[in-house]
């Protein structure tokens, strides 16, 4: 159940707990920009910092230009999406974005609701977060995630190929690591919804080979800036500790505001990258501060090869040619970056290059990742 307190004290008790975690944030050190070494590997110390704490924030990674378009092609989609769950059309009359896809890529949720926490199906999210109270002028529902964006936005797919990002990810999984999942998360001021405390990671808790890395990670590009109110809160350090009793914590702590949780405080451009097996969650934006995160994660090869899976296929076994195709996105970003930026060095992806697979990127090539995210690679 949520926790029911007097409005007006439920913000008060909020106010504090906001700034009293951003300056636990602050204080923890782990921010800064990429930085590589000479042979083009990831400066150790923030592989370190990240595998201490399991998050961390890489700044100034997007710049103004290639940040506005982003900006204007995220805005376009919400501009065509639907206008309720069920409807065929957008709020112009047009057809709406998204229609005739094999499964919606669209999650609603009443404004300022948690539509994840203590849900039937949702055990990594047992306990509802907080929940606000919309106004009379908000809509029913809203969306607030918004799958296989590479699809609907050639800007995102570029970012998708940031050979600064996909550095990193060799550092953490190696070169041979495989997609898991992408998506815009979108925190509309005043109506966006909470996600109850979870950890992402599903079916390798008891993996003769766990370690703290097994479930992967995510990247969050920050489209217009996070906040303590509005982004994303981790408990440092969680994702070596195993699978939580979150029941447990938020009973320790009388409800959600978890002690030790810190926010990730970031500025458009920057980028969170974030441990799928850490202790997070967020809470309603009751804020007047839009924030959009470009989610997008990967994988280790060896922690998916022959894994049965929980991805939109349902539970299926991820050989050598599901994990392929997923991995095809890879080579279509990389060839639509390189496209869009001549003269920048592109990042080489080993599996393509050991198998001479070669990628190019045009409208001939648009319908081969049509719902692409059917092939999700999720454990």
């Amino acid at each position: 159940m949520a926790t029911v307190v007097d409005p007006q004290t439920q913000d008060m008790a909020l106010e504090s707990y906001f700034r009293e975690g951003e300056v636990r944030a602050r204080n923890l050190g782990n921010r800064g920009p990429i930085r590589l070494t000479e042979q083009g590997k990831l400066a150790p110390e923030i592989l370190d910092s990240y595998k201490e704490h399991g998050f961390y924030i890489l700044e100034h990674v997007f710049g103004d230009a290639e940040l506005a378009e982003l900006k204007a092609e995220f805005e376009d989609i919400v501009d065509r999406l639907p206008t309720s769950p069920d409807s065929p059309v957008d709020q112009h009359g047009r057809p709406a974005i998204g229609l005739g896809l094999a499964q919606s890529p669209f999650h609603w949720s009443k404004p300022l609701g948690d539509p994840f926490g203590g849900a039937d199906g949702m055990e990594r999210a047992p306990v509802k977060m907080i929940e606000g109270t919309p106004t009379a002028e908000q809509p029913r529902e809203v969306v607030f995630i918004i799958r296989g964006p590479l699809q609907f936005s050639d800007a995102a797919l570029r970012a998708y190929a940031h050979p600064g990002l996909l550095a990193v990810t060799e550092a953490i999984n190696g070169g041979d690591f495989v997609p898991f999942s992408e998506g815009f998360v979108v925190k509309q001021p005043g109506a966006g919804a909470a996600f109850a405390w979870h950890q992402d990671g599903m079916t390798h808790w008891d993996h003769p080979e766990w370690d703290p890395l097994i479930h992967g990670f995510n990247f969050m590009i920050q489209l217009y800036g996070s906040t303590a109110a509005n982004g994303v809160w981790f408990v440092p350090g969680s994702h070596r500790r195993g699978k939580l009793d979150i029941h447990d914590l938020v009973s320790a702590a009388g409800g959600n505001l978890l002690p030790d949780a810190v926010p990730f405080v970031c500025n458009p451009g920057d980028v969170a990258i974030s441990n799928r097996q850490i202790l997070h969650g967020s809470f309603a934006n009751i804020s007047r501060d839009l924030r959009v995160s470009l989610n997008f994660g990967f994988h280790r090869r060896s922690a998916i090869i022959g894994a049965r899976g929980k991805g939109q296929q349902g539970a299926v076994v991820y050989d050598a040619e599901l994990i392929r195709k997923r991995s095809e996105m890879i080579g279509y970003a990389i060839a639509a970056r390189r496209q869009h930026y001549p003269e920048q060095t592109q990042y080489v992806y080993q599996p393509h290059a050991r198998s001479g697979e070669t990628y190019r990127w045009n409208e001939a090539v648009r319908p081969e990742i049509d719902a692409y995210y059917m092939r999700d690679l999720n454990i």
